[in-house]
């Protein structure tokens, strides 16, 4: 495509085009960039594009894009916003390739990775061939590859759709976090059907507050567009007993359906039974009800078994294969995830990194535990500080051993931000454990038969962020490691 060609999706900009180069490929990198490239210049929080135009038009950019006038040997586009354009640009370059597939997008706190899993299954036993972006993952068809945000910028994210229609992919399903609605990277993304799972406190680090973060998640159904075309329904799924999907049902012009538990809504989870290998309902789903016997546990996950059976009916599945679908999942990865290694107690990797997701997996794991609690439990640093003393306070009134120790204190001072989270346990009885590897192995060393230990805050990452070193850690791995360790001491006694 010619660089001017590409610019008319733009409405103004400055700068003078003659040569008019044929653009081989967009890239917001300058390490990326090829002969070809146009370079965008973003300014990042601790980056600055502009500083690297030169190093680009070395590497073989024609073009650039910038807020200002540069110094270099190949034309510069001026204009206000380098990532609005970004975005606009990079879904013309690839041939607006979501409105080449169905898109499913999934928002909330707690939830996003589960019910995107849960979708994508089911749209897989339907016989369709299904992208996936996530948290964990890029998934093409069944091949997999490494992603560094819950959701990637607008460039990286249109040429995986455009790849996704290039390899005959009929529905996408991806995690829309609220940095990437703030942002703008999802500009230009036709979502078909989005999902809200809920709204709890997280990343006011970045929101500032409640009322911004809300906000941010709300941007996912207002951009659903203004217009009922025929053939092509746009549906938001809301969770009925989350107090914010009354202002989203009001802030978009989409069809919307509803689920939930509590309040009245379109597709309902009753009589719910819940034991320690699995979780019965009646599903309520218009005119119909259903049992649904999951072997996933715990009230959270019959809310994400529910926002994926309200979006597959959306897609205008069945809703008896949808449940067979449904019921032979047996987990997602770091998702309250068993370690079990021979022993006589019950060991749980789960990702619950917020109050909301920590307070609800303890919550289960009550349900069914015979023996005591133990939670080993941190938070991340460089983020929002103050749900660090909140978790400690649900750790301390849920378990009966709570232990607090790192997370991924990135470049925090670990001891310090255990310092927050006690400042709100004064008085009660805790273990501070700095190192998450000896805080495993002492929960491990000191369980007896029928006790609980959660590992709580990393579940599927395979990795511990300290200072700028990136370490392989796996909680699994860890925990699997303690206990064979202690069953061995065991037999050589």
């Amino acid at each position: 495509m010619h660089l001017l060609t590409l610019l008319e999706n733009l409405p103004s900009y400055e700068g003078d085009v003659q040569d008019n180069p044929i653009i081989t490929s967009i890239e917001n990198d300058n390490r990326k960039v090829q002969k070809g490239s146009l370079f965008i210049c973003i300014k990042g929080y601790t980056v600055d594009g502009h500083d690297f135009a030169q190093s680009a038009v070395e590497n073989g950019a024609v073009a650039v894009l910038a807020e200002r006038p540069l110094e270099v040997s190949v034309p510069v586009i001026i204009v206000k916003n380098t990532t609005r354009a970004m975005a606009v640009l990079a879904d013309a370059f690839y041939g607006h390739p979501t409105q080449k597939l169905r898109l499913i997008g999934i928002t909330g706190t707690n939830g996003k990775t589960t019910t995107s899993h849960l979708i994508e299954k089911i749209l897989k036993d339907h016989g369709q061939k299904t992208g996936l972006i996530g948290t964990m993952y890029t998934k093409i068809g069944d091949e997999i590859f490494e992603t560094k945000n819950t959701t990637p910028d607008s460039v990286t994210l249109q040429k995986t759709f455009h790849d996704m229609v290039n390899q005959h992919v009929e529905t996408a399903v991806m995690e829309v976090s609220s940095h990437a609605l703030e942002l703008g990277r999802v500009h230009g993304c036709d979502y078909d059907i989005a999902v809200f799972t809920n709204l709890t406190q997280d990343h006011l680090d970045f929101h500032k507050t409640m009322d911004r973060y809300k906000f941010a998640k709300s941007l996912l159904f207002s951009q659903l567009g203004n217009t009922y075309e025929d053939g092509k329904k746009k549906y938001a799924v809301l969770n009925a007993d989350d107090e914010a999907s009354e202002d989203f049902s009001s802030w978009t012009a989409a069809h919307v359906i509803t689920y939930g538990i509590h309040q009245n809504a379109d597709i309902m989870a009753k009589n719910i039974k819940i034991h320690s290998s699995g979780t019965q309902f009646e599903l309520h789903a218009f005119a119909q009800k259903k049992v649904v016997n999951l072997k996933l546990v715990g009230k959270f996950s019959v809310y994400n078994v529910l926002a994926a059976i309200t979006a597959a009916f959306c897609a205008g599945l069945p809703l008896d294969s949808v449940i067979q679908s449904i019921e032979d999942v047996k987990g997602v990865s770091g998702r309250f995830e068993l370690v079990d290694a021979g022993q006589e107690f019950t060991v749980i990797v789960d990702y619950a990194h917020t109050p909301d997701s920590l307070e609800n997996v303890l919550n289960t794991v009550k349900e069914f535990a015979e023996g005591d609690i133990y939670v080993i439990v941190g938070c991340g640093g460089d983020r929002d500080r103050t749900k660090r003393p909140i978790m400690a306070k649900i750790a301390c009134e849920n378990a009966t051993y709570p232990i607090f120790t790192s997370d991924n204190p990135r470049s925090e001072d670990p001891e310090a931000i255990l310092a927050d989270m006690e400042k709100g346990v004064e008085g009660q009885a805790y273990k501070t454990i700095v190192d998450r590897k000896e805080a495993i192995e002492y929960a491990v060393c000191h369980a007896k038969s029928n006790d609980v230990i959660l590992i709580a805050g990393k579940g599927h990452e395979t990795y511990q962020i300290i200072g700028n070193q990136i370490l392989d850690f796996d909680d699994r791995l860890v925990a699997k490691e303690a206990i064979e360790k202690r069953l061995k001491n065991i037999e050589n006694k």
